[in-house]
C-alpha cells in the first residue's frame, strides 16, 4: 500500500517522496527586539559570508526485499568464510599447544582409552564448520528477507523511519 503523496511507477514500483531541505524552509526575516523592547525586523544574514550546512529530512518507508536478500547473502557469505578461517587458525593455535595430545594423554590415565586427537582432526573439523556455515548462510538471508516483508508492512502502518541527514 502506498502512500497518495508518493510516485509511483507505470510498473508498480515504490519511488519514494521528494527530499525536503530544511535549510529552505527558514523564514526570510527573522523578528529581533531592540534595546527598548520594541519589536523589529532584522534583515536576513549575508549568505555568501559563511556556507551553511544543508540538512534534510528524509523518510525510509519502503526496502525492497529483494536487494536484502542479496545483501544479506552476500554478507552472510563474507561472515562464513571468516568463521571458517578463524576455526582453522584456532585448530592450528590449539594443535601447536599440544592440546589433544595432553587431553589424550589425561584420558588414558584415568582408564578412558578415548583418543581426542583421531575424533577432531583438521580434515573432520573444517568439514563440520563449512556445512555449519552453509545453513547459516540460508538462515540469515532468510531472516534478513523476512524482515525486509514485515518493516514493508510496519511502515504501511506508521509511516517509516524518520532520518535527519546533514552535511556538517
Amino acid at each position: 500500500m502506498t502512500d497518495m503523496n508518493e510516485p509511483v511507477q507505470e510498473s508498480g514500483e515504490h519511488l519514494g517522496r521528494e527530499a525536503r531541505s530544511v535549510a529552505s524552509e527558514v523564514p526570510a526575516a527573522i523578528p529581533a527586539r531592540e534595546a527598548g523592547g520594541q519589536a523589529r525586523v532584522a534583515a536576513p544574514a549575508n549568505r555568501r559570508g559563511v556556507p551553511r550546512a544543508r540538512r534534510m529530512k528524509l523518510s525510509l518507508t519502503h526496502v525492497d526485499p529483494w536487494s536484502v536478500a542479496k545483501v544479506s547473502f552476500l554478507l552472510a557469505i563474507a561472515g562464513a568464510i571468516i568463521q571458517i578461517v578463524a576455526v582453522a587458525l584456532i585448530w592450528a593455535l590449539l594443535e601447536f599447544m599440544g592440546l589433544f595430545n595432553q587431553l589424550t594423554q589425561m584420558m588414558s590415565n584415568t582408564g578412558l582409552n578415548f583418543n581426542l586427537g583421531s575424533m577432531l582432526q583438521f580434515g573432520t573439523v573444517i568439514s563440520a564448520v563449512t556445512i555449519f556455515s552453509i545453513f547459516e548462510v540460508v538462515l540469515v538471508m532468510v531472516l534478513a528477507t523476512i524482515g525486509a516483508f514485515l518493516y514493508n508492512v510496519v511502515c504501511a502502518l506508521v509511516g517509516g523511519v524518520h532520518v535527519t541527514l546533514g552535511d556538517d
